[in-house]
């Protein structure tokens, strides 16, 4: 499609021209010399111009959307009406008194998520997972730092998220990282072997990247705890256990939650989102200011927390965000059970029916999502995981994440959520069967895909090395 500077037609949406202003006070340097250049079309033209442009967007409206990880589940359209009632868009700085009710629904989801995840503390204020895991591990530096211990290091498992030795590492930490067992679970005898007084916490993922469920989690607790060190809950696959157990129950002392992954709030496109930090009792006089507090039938700002690492985020964090996820808490209430049950049920008929097309690196029963790779297809056809993944496009399928964890070569990590029904399911499994038949039978339709889309298939190579972000127009 044409650019909007290609589709300027002269018209004059909102003319600025017209009144004029004194600017005298300006100095001559700041003064711009010629034209700005800007396109010009009629309000009608413009709004054309950006539906066409929404158009190209993939989204979870349009089709399937198996993100692995990002958990991509549908957000119900109540709750972008009731994050939009007047009384929630107030300035952040007005009065308690004038704001009891915002303040009202935060003390109330910081109680609702304290009984999902069993922890006793929790602040608000950090906007992302990585936002989340930073401030865990400020928290657990802190800790060490007032107890007068000088622990240095933090183990990361190899199927850790991503963002997790940069998270550690940001806080101060050195980073060991241990290796999975053959079935892609922590090696307790690998973790036994980099323990010692330098040992701060271990950064987990339950269940991990691979979507499998850690069973030696309570031994490892223990083993931690003996030591004298701390266990972080990387909550972004929280989706795949709520209501069936809980940090507390495995025995983490810190958990980041993902309100835009788990509790249904938009995430899409780098924000906004809300990566709340749990803790257990003895943690909890280092968690950031201001807290939310109930007192002499009130709700007030609390900044007495005596050891705080201080504010993570301007006032509360994405208020908009938590009013969503309180919302759907609300509407779900112990439903929430059922969607973990759904959500776990729809990635093992995903992987039971996939597994005979693609390798499956660990043949274990998954939670909410699952590894598969492309590895036979690249071995026998040269057909890559990216090539698979461009050719999903074709079916009105968003690609799953590829590439990762790093430990699976040409790795598909899919997790269809519990918003999919089974005919989506099926659609999908017949999808990954016609590829996996075409990649024997006709691999050039695969290496050109794709082949339906607003765009078709791209130099990767040349558009990431040498990016032209620049408009040439006269």
């Amino acid at each position: 499609m044409n650019t909007i500077f290609e589709k300027s037609n002269g018209s004059d949406g909102i003319n600025l021209t017209e009144s004029v202003s004194d600017i005298d006070f300006l100095p001559d340097y700041l003064l711009r010399k010629n034209n700005v250049g800007l396109p010009q079309l009629s309000e009608l033209d413009v709004m054309r111009h950006y539906k066409e442009l929404s158009d190209l967007n993939f989204c979870i409206e349009k089709g399937f959307y198996p993100l692995g990880s990002c958990t991509m589940k549908y957000n119900p359209k109540v709750n972008e009406f009731l994050s939009s009632l007047e009384g929630f868009n107030i300035h952040p700085n007005i009065d308690d008194d004038k704001a009891q009710g915002c303040l009202e629904l935060m003390y109330k989801l910081k109680t609702a998520l304290l009984e999902i995840t069993g922890m006793d503390a929790i602040t608000l204020q950090p906007s992302a997972g990585a936002h989340g895991e930073m401030t865990g591990m400020m928290i657990i530096k802190r800790y060490f730092e007032t107890v007068g211990e000088q622990r240095t290091k933090v183990i990361i498992p190899d199927s850790a998220h991503g963002t997790n030795p940069a998270s550690a590492k940001m806080a101060g930490f050195d980073i060991v990282e241990i290796k999975s067992n053959k079935k892609g679970q922590v090696d307790i005898n690998a973790l036994k072997e980099v323990l010692n007084d330098d040992i701060a916490a271990i950064m987990m993922t339950n269940p991990n990247t691979l979507g499998i469920f850690e069973e030696q989690v309570e031994e490892i607790s223990e083993i931690m705890h003996k030591n004298g060190s701390l266990l972080y809950y990387d909550g972004a696959n929280f989706n795949a256990i709520m209501g069936y157990t809980n940090p507390k129950l495995m025995g983490f002392d810190v958990v980041h939650l993902n309100l835009h992954k788990t509790f249904s709030t938009p995430h899409g496109g780098g924000g906004p989102g809300a990566g709340v930090v749990a803790v257990v009792d003895k943690l909890k006089d280092y968690l950031p200011v201001p807290d939310i507090i109930y007192q002499n039938g009130n709700y007030k700002k609390d900044y007495s927390i005596k050891n705080t690492i201080g504010s993570v985020k301007d006032f509360y964090g994405n208020f908009s965000i938590l009013v969503r996820a309180y919302a759907y808490i609300l509407m779900m209430g112990k439903n929430l059970k059922k969607a973990t049950e759904n959500a776990v049920l729809n990635a093992n008929y995903l992987k039971e029916k996939l597994k005979k097309y693609y390798n499956l690196p660990y043949d274990e029963p998954c939670m909410h999502e699952f590894v598969i790779t492309g590895e036979k297809q690249k071995e026998e056809n040269g057909v890559s995981t990216l090539n698979i993944a461009k050719a999903m496009m074709d079916g009105n399928t968003h690609p799953p994440t590829v590439y990762f964890p790093l430990i699976v070569h040409e790795a598909m990590m899919i997790e269809p959520t519990e918003s999919e029904n089974k005919q989506t399911l099926d659609d999908f499994i017949n999808i990954m069967i016609r590829i996996a038949d075409e990649c024997k039978l006709d691999t050039e339709k695969i290496l050109s895909a794709p082949h339906t889309t607003p765009v078709k298939k791209i130099d990767e190579v040349t558009a990431a090395r040498h990016p032209d972000l620049n408009y040439k127009g006269n």
